[in-house]
C-alpha cells in the first residue's frame, strides 16, 4: 500500500525465531544531510493480524495524506502486532492496573523494528515520538516507561499503565487524551496515569473529553495543536 514501504523483523518466541511485519511512511521529500523525525504508531486491537495493512488505518493514513506530510516530513512506523497477541499482557476493561511484567514479544519486536529504522534511515534521535491508541495507548505508557531516554515525547490515547513506573516518566513530554464516555477502557486508567506522572514530579498535559466514548483519537489526532505540539518536543543532550 503505498506510499508506505513494507519491512520485517525477526524476534526469538520459546527458542523459535518468529517473523514481524511492519510498515515505514518516510518524508515525501529528502534532502541529503537533514535529518527527520520518527513517530512510532502502535494499533488498537481491531487492527492485529499478518496482512500487514490494517494497521495502516487511523494516524498512518491520515500522516500520509500530503498536506500532513508537507506540514510534517517524518518517518513513521506502524509495526502490526499478532491476531489474539498484545503489546501489553494486561485485561483492557479493569479500572485498576496491574504491575509492569516483562515484554510481551510483539513488543519486542517493535523495540526491533525501531531499531531497523534508526540505524538506516535518516532519523533524529533528538525527535523520535511515541503514540498509540487503545491497545496502543497501553503500550505507549509500557514501552515509554520501559525506555523513558529514547523518546522526546508520547501521545498516549485511551489506554492505560503502571503507576508504579510514573517516576521514569516525569521528565518525559506527555500528551494523554481520554473520552469520560469510554465503556471499553475505563477513563480512570488514564486520569490515574496522569495523577501518578504529576506526584512523580511531572508536567503531562491530559484532554479529557466530554461525551467522548472509546475514540478519543479522531478528535485527538485530528486537531493540528497536537500534532504541532507533538513535533515541537525534542530531546535535549
Amino acid at each position: 500500500m503505498e506510499p508506505f514501504a513494507a519491512g520485517s523483523v525477526s524476534v526469538t518466541e520459546a527458542g523459535q525465531g518468529v517473523e514481524f511485519r511492519y510498515r515505514l511512511l518516510a518524508p515525501a521529500a529528502r534532502d541529503a544531510g537533514t535529518l527527520y523525525p520518527l513517530v512510532v504508531f502502535l494499533h488498537g486491537a481491531g487492527e492485529r493480524g499478518r496482512d500487514n495493512e490494517k494497521q495502516l488505518e487511523y494516524l498512518p493514513a491520515w500522516m500520509a495524506e500530503p498536506t500532513l506530510r508537507e506540514r510534517h516530513p517524518c518517518y513513521l512506523l506502524a509495526p502490526q502486532c499478532r491476531d489474539n497477541e498484545r503489546w501489553v499482557d494486561v485485561s483492557w476493561a479493569d479500572k485498576k492496573s496491574t504491575p509492569q511484567g516483562p515484554p510481551t514479544t510483539d513488543l519486542l519486536a517493535t523495540v526491533a523494528a525501531m531499531q531497523t529504522v534508526i540505524s538506516s534511515e535518516a532519523v533524529d534521535p533528538a525527535r523520535i515520538y511515541l503514540t498509540g491508541l487503545s491497545m496502543g495507548g497501553f503500550g505507549t505508557w509500557d514501552l515509554a516507561a520501559r525506555q523513558p531516554t529514547r523518546f522526546a515525547a508520547i501521545l498516549p490515547i485511551c489506554g492505560g499503565g503502571d503507576e508504579a513506573t510514573a517516576p521514569r516518566l516525569a521528565a518525559l513530554p506527555i500528551w494523554c487524551f481520554h473520552g469520560d464516555a469510554d465503556e471499553v477502557v475505563a477513563v480512570e486508567r488514564s486520569r490515574s496515569m496522569i495523577a501518578a506522572v504529576k506526584a512523580a514530579g511531572g508536567s503531562p498535559k491530559y484532554s479529557e473529553l466530554p461525551g467522548v466514548g472509546h475514540d478519543s483519537w479522531t478528535p485527538a489526532y485530528h486537531d493540528p495543536a497536537v500534532l504541532d505540539w507533538l513535533f515541537a518536543q525534542r530531546q535535549v543532550t
